[in-house]
């Protein structure tokens, strides 16, 4: 059984399985929209703002990756970065997507450049919600302190993941920290040193906008917030709110959302 979110909409009944999109009473015409959580998290971070998009008439898809969320009672042996990225191409593959508006939050903003790496013709805007930007050849832990690399891979060493912690600095309120903790999940322990290869010359030719959340800003994406500064073609985006601001800010977060969305739903749709 599952709680509903502090303060928010009531919750919507979704299919189980690998992704959850609402179809009934969705325009055909809208946009597809992507939606990927970070660490320990899953396809419920999305809940406050999956109405609002719906609303609108955009198809939107949830990705709970392998090992996470609902998932957490598979085997995580053998989970990696490339697992979690075949996750969404499989949304995306088996939907028959086109011209989607693809959001990683945090962490996976390794697994949704994974993706427009290999499906960039499908891809109209990447949306990196306070979220990591690699290189080439880079792994989760690269951008990271060498205490932090340190402490995380101890944990990994002893529990084969990384375990939850409470989720301290994310500038929540004491109901939604509460929510967050109690649905917090372990992190497949073989993402953190996974390696992303890709084109990046091909990635920088997609949209693509950061979404800058940093009051207070977390350390892990201290680096990712440097670099989307110093790199041409970003368009950056800042909300005063913590690091889910999927969470503490879903409406700041719709007001960037919903114009990206309704600018692809308004194009003719592409040739199948």
């Amino acid at each position: 059984m599952h709680d509903d979110p502090p303060a928010c909409a009531a919750p919507t009944r979704r299919p189980c399985g690998t992704c959850h999109a609402a179809r009934a009473g969705a325009a055909m015409s809208g946009a597809a929209i992507v939606l990927v959580h970070g660490a320990w998290g899953g396809a419920w971070v999305w809940q406050r703002v999956l109405a609002p998009l719906r609303a609108a008439g955009h198809r939107v898809f949830t990705v709970s990756l392998s090992g996470t969320g609902e998932r957490a009672h598979q085997p995580q042996d053998g989970i990696t970065l490339q697992t979690h990225i075949d996750d969404v191409l499989a949304v995306i593959d088996c939907e028959e997507l086109q011209r989607v508006v693809l959001v990683g939050h945090s962490y996976s903003g390794m697994v949704i450049t994974g993706v427009a790496d290999q499906r960039r013709d499908r891809i109209a805007q990447l949306v990196y919600l306070d979220a990591v930007v690699p290189l080439p050849g880079e792994c989760w832990s690269s951008g990271h302190t060498e205490e932090t690399q340190a402490q995380r891979r101890a944990m990994i060493r002893e529990h084969g993941h990384l375990p939850p912690s409470p989720p301290q600095g994310m500038g929540l309120n004491e109901a939604d920290f509460a929510w967050v903790e109690r649905r917090q999940r372990p992190q497949p322990g073989g993402v953190y040193d996974s390696p992303l290869q890709f084109d990046a010359q091909a990635w920088a030719t997609l949209p693509r906008c950061f979404i800058d959340c940093n009051r207070p800003a977390l350390l892990t994406i201290a680096a990712s917030r440097k670099r989307v500064r110093e790199q041409a073609g970003w368009v950056l985006h800042e909300i005063p709110t913590g690091h889910d601001g999927m969470i503490s800010a879903a409406p700041a977060l719709l007001d960037i959302l919903l114009p990206l969305a309704n600018a692809q739903a308004a194009k003719p749709e592409p040739p199948r």
